[in-house]
């Protein structure tokens, strides 16, 4: 079988931790606002690390952030940014941390206005990368361009997260919606 070059080009402990995320989460729509939340936190995380880095502590980012819960992270205090400081298990990178509770209380008030994180997406879909970003820029915090387009790819809404000729690559088109399709 024939995967995505990437994850062909790796062997071992290595290969099996990035094929459970390639073939079962990469590219595949999520339709829980707090996973959706949960992603953008781990992608923002990522800048700068890889991404091996990021699914190592992905369970411990779980923990840390309180299950990647909307509603509590964006209500975090003074104290809960010390903890998060504190928290070897986790990126400690204070305009990371920031961003997260930043980014939960504008997703709040955007599943106020449109009833969900995953609506106020939908209902700027289609666009292009440089649109996504620019809307990300001017809608979130810490959300540069490479960012915006890896957390995009990650859950469907920009195309690239599988080669064509990769199995899963079908199997996450089949996921999506019928007019959701084209990208």
């Amino acid at each position: 079988m024939s995967y995505c070059s990437a994850i062909e080009s790796m062997t071992g402990a290595r290969q099996a931790l990035h094929q459970h995320y390639h073939d079962q989460h990469y590219g595949f729509p999520i339709h829980d606002d707090n996973e959706l939340f949960g992603r953008l936190l781990l992608e923002i995380n990522q800048a700068g690390l890889s991404w091996e880095t990021i699914l190592k502590k992905e369970n411990h980012f779980r923990l840390a952030y309180s299950h990647f819960d909307i509603a509590t992270v964006a209500l975090y205090t003074d104290t809960d940014r010390e903890r998060l400081l504190g928290d070897a298990g986790i990126i400690r990178n204070r305009l990371k941390i920031n961003a997260a509770i930043e980014n939960a209380q504008k997703i709040l008030q955007l599943q106020s206005e449109h009833g969900s994180f995953e609506n106020w997406l939908t209902h700027h879909h289609p666009k292009t990368k440089e649109e996504w970003v620019k809307l990300f820029k001017k809608t979130f915090r810490f959300t540069g361009g490479e960012i915006v387009n890896e957390f995009l790819q990650s859950i469907g809404y920009l195309p690239g997260a599988h080669d064509a000729s990769c199995p899963v690559y079908k199997q996450v088109l089949e996921s999506k919606p019928k007019w959701f399709q084209g990208t």
